[in-house]
């Protein structure tokens, strides 16, 4: 495993797919699951699952939870998980979700060695999820207000999405040619 506590990216640095593929690597194996969280009712919430769609367009190779068509959300957490849980109790999980943070941070993709807590930025207590977190900040939580998640930019979230997609596919390949 990796030692690292988090790293940090812009989702424009040109490296930013390659930052995520050198840190994510370690983490993939064949049982490797990756669990997208948001809705796609909220453009400021459907960078999980917009990850998950794309990765699944590609025919990402590992199991992939949480997608446009099939979200892992507030409403739905706590089943998905304990379902996630009980049928794949020891694979390797690594989460993907949007967050709220500070405005010099909007635009970063952070990565964690640390699990997913699910509305934490909005005060909700749900049920944590994965080994390792990747985290869009797409939004200042000082101006949060109910409105705030629905005035972001899709082509914000859009981009983001593929960056992380091509992370994740890059440590998979990677992974796979070692």
């Amino acid at each position: 495993m990796n030692n690292f506590d988090e790293t940090l990216v812009h989702y424009k640095n040109n490296l930013s797919s390659h930052i995520l593929r050198e840190n994510l690597k370690p983490f993939f194996n064949e049982d490797t699951i990756i669990v997208c969280i948001g809705t796609d009712k909220c453009i400021g919430d459907c960078l999980g699952p917009l990850v998950g769609t794309l990765l699944k367009k590609k025919k990402f190779p590992n199991l992939i939870y949480g997608t446009l068509n099939d979200p892992i959300h507030a409403v739905n957490i706590k089943e998905k998980i304990g379902y996630i849980k009980r049928i794949h109790p020891s694979n390797p999980v690594i989460a993907i979700d949007a967050c709220l943070g500070e405005e010099d941070n909007v635009g970063n993709i952070q990565i964690r060695n640390s699990p997913i807590f699910p509305g934490k930025g909005v005060g909700k207590k749900l049920p944590s999820i994965g080994d390792v977190s990747v985290i869009g900040i797409i939004d200042t939580m000082n101006d949060y207000s109910g409105l705030s998640l629905h005035s972001i930019r899709l082509s914000l979230v859009m981009e983001m999405a593929e960056v992380i997609v091509n992370g994740l596919c890059l440590a998979r390949d990677k992974k796979e040619s070692t």
